[in-house]
């Protein structure tokens, strides 16, 4: 039941800083974590050691924000803004996911890929296809990866073919929670997609679905100005984005999850702060369709719980670690071209944010600490003949320019994978 892992050991010691133990031995038993030692304790001399050289152990990663049915757009189309990228790329590539079998196909791929990059739990975005939603859940529930699947629901300001009646929509996404709410790693979520694309009514009925299975929400918050301005034009008598969802009774059931919130008003964060909400920063997303940098920094400094997101397929790579670097990257551009009240976040905050504070949310995992859930991944091959980099420096350095090459073990709650 019991088992030790040799490697250098990173993981986030606080939002500040990191935890650093060279040339040690990790305990892990049940699938959590024992301890950490430079040595073997003499009561462990005879347990098994799987041994990783000079590999670094860090935690697995968590994806906040990543849209399932747009795998197979990512990387193309980037030089479109949100509003034509939604109608000429992903509406039309969305709606092909009535057919069964092509969606397993592509999630059989989106699955396999995010363990091949070292993500272990994330909150997905499915479409309003009952049928391809059901097996995107089952599928990642059988892999072991933590999180929450939502079946998207829309029922206007949409193309024809993913407009749903408020009814019909209500009643399917009843029956996936029914289905899976008591699984053990996956479990289904709250999906509206956002607040242009669904009526006061639909939004009501969730939220009284919400409360009736103690199941939370993940949708899209003041993530461009145009979707911000939607809102307003199409709820007038709410005084931001986030109040839709608050009056809606879709905020007080269980884990909020708003993607993006690049333009937030006061009202805004302080209804997030209310619910102990999580926002989601998606830099790449953020580069290519969304023209807007969150206020990361200033917004950490409140006390509000963020994390990252690869936002496939707006975002154009998989990989949560890439999304760490680009974080960091964009908040030093924020302070530039917007000094007051912002400032650039550290390296060890943004692995934090994709660790540590995001892992949360799935029950103590993100971390190596004592008591968390062992799922993790053995980084390597990132040193140069001429230098020799610490494990701290590897670590960063993967997050820059790293590959799932890279990635040398992957374990999912203690086990080897």
């Amino acid at each position: 039941m019991m088992k030790l892992i040799h490697a250098d050991i990173v993981y986030s010691e606080d939002r500040e800083q990191l935890a650093v133990h060279p040339d040690s031995y990790i305990a892990v038993e049940k699938g959590k974590v024992k301890g950490i030692w430079p040595v073997i304790p003499e009561e462990y001399r005879n347990v098994p050691v799987t041994d990783h050289g000079n590999g670094v152990l860090i935690p697995a990663f968590s994806d906040l924000h990543v849209h399932a049915p747009q795998y197979l757009n990512r990387g193309l189309e980037m030089d479109l803004l949100l509003e034509d990228w939604l109608n000429k790329c992903t509406f039309p590539l969305e709606a092909k996911y009535a057919d069964p079998g092509f969606a397993k196909l592509v999630y059989d791929a989106f699955v396999d890929d995010m363990l091949a990059n070292g993500t272990m739990h994330a909150c997905v975005y499915g479409t309003i296809h009952s049928e391809a939603t059901s097996y995107l859940i089952e599928r990642m529930d059988s892999a072991g990866i933590k999180g929450f699947v939502g079946k998207v629901n829309m029922d206007r300001s949409a193309p024809a073919d993913l407009l749903e009646d408020a009814e019909e929509s209500v009643r399917e996404t009843e029956a996936l929670l029914e289905k899976y709410s008591g699984n053990r790693n996956t479990k289904p979520i709250l999906t509206p997609r956002f607040a242009p694309t669904c009526t006061g009514k639909l939004l009501n009925d969730l939220g009284k679905l919400g409360k009736k299975y103690g199941v939370g929400m993940q949708t899209h918050l003041v993530e461009s100005l145009w979707e911000a301005e939607q809102a307003r034009l199409l709820f007038p008598e709410y005084s931001c984005d986030t109040e839709i969802y608050e009056k809606s009774g879709l905020m007080d059931n269980g884990p909020v999850i708003g993607g993006h919130f690049i333009f937030p008003s006061e009202d805004d964060i302080r209804i997030m702060q209310k619910y102990d909400s999580y926002a989601v920063q998606c830099p790449d997303a953020t580069v290519s369709v969304i023209a807007g940098i969150m206020q990361t920094g200033a917004l950490l400094d409140r006390g509000m719980k963020i994390g990252l997101g690869s936002d496939i397929s707006a975002g154009h790579h998989i990989g949560v670690y890439t999304q760490a670097a680009r974080a960091v990257q964009l908040s030093k551009l924020k302070e530039f071209y917007e000094p007051e009240g912002n400032r650039k976040i550290s390296f060890p905050e943004a692995f934090w944010m994709a660790t540590k504070q995001s892992g949360d949310l799935f029950g103590g995992t993100g971390s190596l600490e004592p008591g968390s859930v062992f799922d993790a991944l053995v980084i390597d091959g990132l040193s140069d003949a001429a230098r020799e980099l610490s494990p701290a420096q590897t670590v960063e350095r993967f997050c820059y320019i790293g590959t799932k090459e890279n990635i040398k073990a992957r374990y999912i709650n203690g086990k080897q994978i």
